[in-house]
């Protein structure tokens, strides 16, 4: 039995013995060690040119419309909370039962605030505006 760990250990002794030897060439050779730690050599910094214009313009943050009815004050008012309304808007035309799943998970699973009644408003506005017999692109 000792004679298999002595096989098996055999070659992490070897690994080990190499690593060190390494280590300790690069320490002679001087770029290894502490007597360079603080002294890292990094090329000066590129000069810019006078001419040339660095500043960008303003980032563009479309926020899309939702669609006009009945749930919208709503749904600006409950699901803004957590997110925009990209993230209604980028969904591809849901089923009514997706849509009244996904409110349910919004309240059950991320704890968003929202009373049964206005819920019910929301997923009926969801339903009406971004269902496929109902999507307007």
């Amino acid at each position: 039995m000792t004679r298999r760990w002595k096989i098996a250990f055999a070659p992490v002794g070897v690994a080990i013995a190499l690593v060190g030897g390494l280590v300790f060439a690069q320490m002679r050779n001087g770029s290894y060690g502490s007597s360079n730690a603080v002294a890292i050599k990094q090329s000066a910094a590129l000069e810019l040119a006078t001419g040339a214009k660095y500043d960008v313009g303003p980032y563009s943050s479309f926020t899309p419309e939702l669609a006009e009815g009945e749930g919208k004050l709503e749904v600006q008012r409950f699901c803004f909370t957590c997110h925009s309304t990209r993230y209604i808007t980028m969904q591809p035309p849901l089923p009514g039962a997706t849509w009244e799943a996904e409110v349910n998970k919004m309240m059950k699973v991320y704890g968003a605030p929202i009373p049964e009644a206005t819920a019910k408003k929301i997923t009926a506005y969801l339903q009406g505006h971004y269902a496929p017999e109902n999507r307007k692109e």
